[in-house]
């Protein structure tokens, strides 16, 4: 059968669902920023998007099984982009994260965790059996585990923890097994104490103040205390965009990017969430549709990596601007302000779009 490519191909209903959420996000940046020195930071945000929307289109023309090929090479080029990072990276609050390119800094383990989310779908889709093997599930940890390594050493907790669902909702599909997962988690929870001693002394404080923020309300309980303070103010209709005290006031730490949330929920309310985290629901949704009627194995496996790290995303800063998880710095998918953050998931978009435009291929 001839592959199905046209325009009228595009799954319009998830794009429907991205550029509303992206209108909501424009709207809050420029409430959180328009009467402050960062006034018209949306309009760069209109760039990031339009960007994405470009790469998007372009990545769903190349066949996925061309990029699934490709996956070692790849593999290869993000670990290098990390030790790159390491040694010759730009440095921000203390963190190295960002490379410079064509004028802009672009923070790599982004890039990253799209090339993971493709190395484990040929991975995974090359499992020949019903159940996954003890040790294909110890190859899958290490190549999840090398670059999670690199990541941390930045460090970026946030980003390494995206990394760990894409895997766990990859081995699940694959066929894990439970007495292999209880392995894991017992695994896990074995090296909690060694990887507490690997946190930096602010990523300990972060977890350990998010349970009790009161006792260091102008250290490190600041920002989950302001981010609570405003989504209470918000009520259940909110007080108006550009009308909130703690988004306006600047009490709100980064309102326009990691706790932009924690903005909307105190200008448009209660109701504003709601409406804003049914559109992440249905987004999702759309996804694991797409990822339903995909041809293949590892189309499916694209698509569900996709959906777990953009579900992960959600969940964790959703969770962060209530206190319900530490801070983390995990943005909001298509809200936060930010190119890398706002070019990833345009790409994990483009892929899930390929998959979808070749459904009917033999």
């Amino acid at each position: 059968m001839r592959e199905r490519s046209g325009i009228r191909d595009f799954d319009w209903w998830m794009m429907t669902l991205v550029f509303a959420i992206c209108g909501i996000s424009l709207l809050e940046i420029w409430s959180a920023t328009h009467a402050s020195h960062l006034a018209g930071m949306q309009w760069r945000q209109v760039l990031w998007i339009v960007l994405g929307l470009v790469i998007m289109l372009v990545l769903s023309r190349v066949n996925y099984h061309t990029i699934l090929y490709q996956a070692p090479l790849l593999y290869m080029i993000g670990l290098a982009a990390l030790v790159a990072v390491l040694l010759v990276g730009h440095s921000r609050f203390g963190a190295k994260r960002w490379l410079p390119v064509l004028g802009e800094f672009f923070q790599v383990s982004e890039l990253v965790k799209l090339i993971i989310i493709v190395v484990l779908a040929r991975f995974f889709s090359e499992v020949r059996t019903d159940r996954l093997l003890l040790s294909d599930l110890i190859k899958a940890g290490l190549l999840v585990g090398v670059p999670v390594g690199l990541i941390l050493l930045q460090p970026d907790l946030g980003t390494a923890m995206v990394l760990v669902p894409v895997a766990a909702v990859g081995a699940f599909l694959a066929g894990l097994q439970w007495k292999h997962a209880l392995f894991v988690v017992a695994l896990g929870a074995m090296l909690l104490p060694v990887g507490w001693h690997v946190l930096k002394p602010y990523q300990r404080s972060r977890v350990t103040t998010f349970m009790r923020p009161e006792d260091d309300p102008r250290g490190s309980g600041y920002q989950i205390l302001q981010s609570k303070i405003a989504v209470g103010e918000g009520g259940f209709w909110g007080k108006g965009l550009g009308n909130g005290s703690q988004n306006q006031l600047g009490f709100v730490p980064v309102r326009y990017s990691d706790f932009i949330l924690a903005a909307l929920a105190e200008e448009l309310g209660f109701a504003g969430v709601v409406i804003t985290l049914a559109l992440y629901m249905a987004l999702l949704l759309r996804l694991v549709q797409n990822a339903q009627h995909a041809k293949d194995r590892a189309g499916m496996f694209l698509i569900m990596g996709v959906t777990a790290a953009i579900g992960f995303h959600v969940l964790v800063n959703a969770a962060m601007v209530i206190g319900l998880m530490p801070v983390t710095g995990i943005p909001l998918p298509l809200m936060s302000y930010g190119g890398s953050a706002t070019l990833f998931v345009f790409l994990a978009l483009g892929l899930v779009m390929n998959v979808r435009l070749r459904r009917f291929v033999n």
